[in-house]
């Protein structure tokens, strides 16, 4: 079985980008579901933390 590297970036003033087998947990270890790739709220404005909804759109 081969290991599979998680990707991670960030786009530009905008949303931070996960791909690849990741174990995302909230601040008290429970696990949070999510697909093979998702994307993180990197502007704070979001309605869906931890998840991008779009709303970095705004602020540009």
């Amino acid at each position: 079985m081969l290991d599979k590297k998680v990707k991670i970036f960030r786009k530009l003033k905008g949303p931070i980008v996960i791909e690849g087998p990741v174990e995302l947990t909230d601040m008290e270890g429970n696990l949070i579901n999510h697909k093979n790739k998702f994307s993180l709220c990197g502007c704070g404005k979001s309605l869906k933390m931890p998840f991008c909804d779009g709303a970095h759109k705004t602020l540009i």
